[in-house]
């Protein structure tokens, strides 16, 4: 069987190969027309934790972020450090116009004529994915990627490579993957916040609730979160319009994408 910290990592990194999400290829640019990337995973299993941010021509970020937390004894690598240990692992650079698409262009010079990047309260355009999952032998973890936010200044990290922010997992609680408006969710460290709650005798949904809600009320910032405790419960929150998720347990899917959809329950 696979172990939660391959399938999430598996999962991310597919999401990323796909141009018409908003990491990888098909990324939100920069005020410069560049793409940027951050990513980030996480072991419940002893908290270890890999994370890049700012990365550019590499088609995964994920795959890097893992090989952090693997192959260095550190959490975090961003910018050049990043992408020259990217290249020490033979992770091959990519062209910087293989990543962008046209959608990505248009989005841009729309943001452009708004005259500003994302609102903490915008209900569109929030393109981070990320996974969470749990195994046979009691084993969490999580993986978030992003391209961040259209028309970011170059250098802007957001809450996606944060851990306690962008996500977080602990065998002794669960799993977390946030998106939403990043430095609102950075404010909150709405992760780990979700995960008290959990820890605080909460139901999942009710710890995203709690959580999400107080992100709302205190800073007016919109997102959402995937979970799942230590048992195997899971929960899927937000407060933007629409949030495209999937989840896999017992061999059953239930996925969905807009608050009024009827979940789709498939054997």
């Amino acid at each position: 069987a696979v172990g939660a910290l391959q399938a999430s990592c598996l999962l991310l990194a597919q999401k990323e190969d796909f141009c018409f999400t908003r990491v990888g290829c098909g990324s939100v640019l920069n005020t410069e027309g560049e793409v940027e990337m951050d990513a980030s995973i996480m072991s419940g299993k002893d908290l270890s934790t890999g994370a890049v941010s700012a990365v550019r021509c590499i088609a995964n970020p994920i795959k890097l972020a893992r090989l952090v937390m693997e192959k260095t004894p550190h959490c975090f690598l961003t910018g050049q450090g990043a992408a020259e240990f990217a290249a020490n692992m033979g992770i091959p650079e990519i062209p910087a116009e293989q990543l962008v698409t046209e959608r990505s262009k248009k989005r841009l010079e729309k943001e452009k004529r708004e005259k500003g990047a994302q609102k903490p309260d915008s209900r569109k355009n929030l393109g981070t994915v990320g996974a969470v999952a749990l195994d046979s032998k009691g084993n969490v973890a999580y993986a978030t990627s992003t391209g961040g936010i259209t028309n970011k200044m170059v250098g802007r990290v957001g809450d996606s490579p944060c851990v306690g922010s962008g996500g977080y997992a602990d065998n002794n609680i669960g799993a977390i993957s946030t998106t939403g408006h990043g430095e609102s969710i950075l404010k909150v460290n709405l992760a780990r916040l979700t995960l008290f709650h959990v820890e605080q005798g909460k139901t999942v949904e009710e710890a995203a609730e709690m959580s999400l809600g107080y992100m709302k009320t205190k800073l007016k910032g919109l997102g959402g979160v995937i979970l799942v405790d230590k048992a195997g419960n899971w929960a899927v929150k937000w407060t933007s319009d629409s949030m495209p998720w999937a989840t896999a347990k017992d061999g059953k899917l239930h996925c969905g994408v807009n608050q009024d959809t009827n979940i789709t329950d498939l054997p």
